[in-house]
């Protein structure tokens, strides 16, 4: 099977060699992030404060610290990243009613708009080029999603 390099040439890939399969796969998937990410507005909320606004919003309410274990960043990339969200009023933090010490931190309506509409943004883009493709190239990239949903958790 033939594919593009990174260089953009044209190289043989050999299904079974896990390593070359992972790097195609890192270069491809970050290229893809970097260009949707260059499609938002300078001093837009980052990609990691995205994340953790979907993941307040899917799984709700939570305290700094098992927000920076289940991102898998440092407990203070997380406090910096939390400051910045609720300076914009995305998110909220109220006293852990079991320890006073703690706080919890919830997404608020405004960081649920914002949520929203960055993921309208990014779809509606990835929609666009996706009309591009085949019905055979589409179905391909639909079949792989679950393996990629896979690859993401194991990480």
């Amino acid at each position: 099977m033939k594919a593009n390099g990174g260089a953009g040439g044209a190289e043989t890939r050999d299904p079974g060699d896990t390593t070359q399969l992972a790097s195609g796969l890192r270069l491809a998937m970050g290229r893809v992030t970097r260009r949707l990410r260059q499609a938002h507005a300078v001093g837009d909320v980052s990609l990691s404060g995205m994340s953790v606004l979907a993941r307040l919003h899917h799984d709700g309410s939570d305290t700094p610290t098992s927000l920076a274990e289940m991102e898998r960043v440092r407990p203070q990339a997380m406090a910096s990243t939390l400051t910045l969200l609720e300076r914009r009023g995305l998110v909220g933090r109220s006293p852990d009613p079991s320890d006073g010490r703690r706080s919890i931190v919830a997404i608020t309506d405004e960081g649920r708009a914002m949520l929203a509409e960055r993921r309208s943004e990014s779809v509606h883009r990835l929609a666009a080029v996706l009309e591009e493709f085949t019905p055979d190239e589409r179905a391909a990239l639909t079949a792989a999603l679950p393996l990629l949903d896979r690859l993401a958790e194991r990480l």
